[in-house]
């Protein structure tokens, strides 16, 4: 997933399924692609009762999850569960067709859940978080999410997916501008500890150790980067202070660095229960434009943050050495005063900035948490499920539009070859990369019975005016009219 390239941090991308182009765009641009004014309107016509139709054969489906989640809201789920009088059995089994319909509808959102390699390149960098955030075990559930995952393997799960989930959908990209001075002489420091670990050879051991932990076959490096060529799976670049190149203008002017981001990010998990009362709360939470590299933001039950070992290590090694290079200078026959003086100076000094930095990353990591809580978190509970539902709607609606197109303007076409036209029909009128479901937009037509296959396996589309006969009039079409009527009287 990373790749360093011409001295470049680049994080490697798969290309997501969901269309980004909003449906009204998407029905207009293809609209005014048709070149007869008749077929426009009935391809208009069409539009409107494929997405009925669709809206239609999810909402019995959203129903049934909306019901589940008001019970085992974190709100009021409690006193609902208590007036259903259910014995604990069956509250476990309402429990996991809740998360079965949940994981279902992320399925068809097209969020994927994050997986330990994501998860670890995603923090293998530094952004705006410079404090270590760990999650409180302690206080998370931790069968819940078992119990569903020994139903329901999943390939690639992260090592906390008993405790919670994080899903993940779309990338973005963010830049921060500013001086950074605090983060400048970290790195300042960092680096001088790297060539005097190189001098002095220790780098050698420390890389023996790391390298047996990470050993990477170089033949697979080489056959990922081939099958990425030609994919053409995305490219990122990730600007950081740690790659930053050392000048004057550099060190004290303002710089830019830039970190990729989850465009949408869910959170599933649950409370632990204490010893007097089962807690059934199961919380959903739903973040935008989280920086991968501040993911930790988004994480369930965080730690307060405190300073590291390392940093105790730096005071208690300062300290020691500072004192031991003192009592050497009044050991001397003449002891010199500002020889003294420096040395203290000196080990206060770095004292003192260990212990500002820290605070100074407090006030960061207390921002940007206020930050996720009003800025960057979307909604949660019910609304993140609203949101999901819409979410599945409109993504199937487009699939479908831009498939059905594709037949009626080009021709027949086998499933690989419609999947190829979508992508390269999405590149070229909208500037879009994609990865088209063009199995789940099939699927669709195919129930429609607005599109059929020739002796061979290609699909071919059935004629705008027989398609609109096939679907027929569909109920808010006659909801429309009455109300026209009733207007018009």
């Amino acid at each position: 997933m990373e790749k360093k390239k011409n001295n470049k941090e680049l994080i490697r991308l798969e290309r997501e399924a969901v269309i980004p182009i909003l449906k009204p765009r998407l029905i207009m641009t293809l609209t005014n692609l048709i070149e007869h004014s008749s077929d426009r309107a009935e391809f208009l016509k069409l539009c409107k009762r494929i997405e009925y139709s669709i809206r239609a054969w999810y909402m019995l489906q959203f129903e049934d999850l909306m019901q589940l989640y008001s019970l085992f809201d974190p709100v009021h789920g409690a006193q609902k569960l208590e007036q259903q009088k259910l014995s604990p059995d069956e509250v476990d089994i309402l429990e996991q067709n809740f998360l079965t319909y949940l994981f279902q509808v992320m399925d068809k959102s097209n969020f994927k859940i994050a997986t330990n390699e994501e998860i670890e390149v995603a923090l293998s960098g530094q952004y705006l978080l410079n404090l270590p955030i760990t999650v409180d075990e302690a206080k998370l559930d931790k069968k819940l999410l078992k119990r569903y995952f020994d139903k329901h393997p999943h390939a690639n799960l992260p090592d906390f997916s008993d405790k919670y989930v994080i899903f993940r959908r779309g990338i973005g990209l963010d830049q921060t501008t500013d001086y950074f001075f605090m983060e400048k002489v970290d790195m300042l420091i960092a680096r001088f500890w790297s060539w005097l670990l190189l001098k002095t050879r220790l780098e050698r051991v420390l890389s023996r150790k790391s390298s047996s932990r990470h050993n990477k076959d170089p033949k697979k490096d080489d056959e990922i980067s081939a099958e990425t060529e030609r994919d053409n799976d995305l490219y990122i670049e990730r600007i950081r202070l740690e790659n930053m190149e050392l000048s004057w203008k550099n060190l004290l002017g303002k710089i830019t660095i830039q970190e990729p981001t989850f465009d949408r990010i869910i959170v599933v998990y649950r409370r632990a229960s204490n010893k007097t009362k089962i807690d059934r709360g199961i919380f959903v939470k739903h973040f935008k434009n989280i920086p991968m590299a501040d993911m930790e933001i988004v994480l369930p039950e965080k730690k307060n943050p405190s300073l590291t070992p390392m940093d105790w290590v730096k005071f208690l090694g300062s300290a020691i050495v500072g004192l031991v290079a003192v009592v050497g200078s009044l050991e001397l026959p003449k002891a010199d005063f500002w020889v003294i003086f420096a040395i203290l100076s000196t080990v206060i000094g770095y004292c003192a900035k260990t212990y500002f930095t820290f605070q100074q990353n407090m006030a960061t990591y207390q921002n940007l948490i206020t930050q996720s809580m009003y800025d960057k978190q979307l909604d949660s509970g019910k609304g993140t499920l609203l949101h999901l539902c819409d979410d599945v709607i409109q993504q199937e609606v487009k699939e479908v539009i831009i498939s059905f197109f594709i037949l009626m303007e080009q021709g027949k076409a086998t499933r690989q070859d419609l999947d190829l036209r979508c992508e390269e029909l999405i590149k070229e009128e909208f500037g879009e990369d994609c990865n088209f479901d063009v199995d789940d937009a099939v699927q669709k037509l195919e129930k429609l019975g607005i599109v059929a296959r020739d002796t061979i396996g290609r699909y071919y589309f059935v004629g705008l005016k027989r398609a609109n006969e096939i679907i027929g009039t569909t109920t808010e079409e006659l909801v429309l009219k009455a109300r026209q009527a009733s207007g018009a009287a």
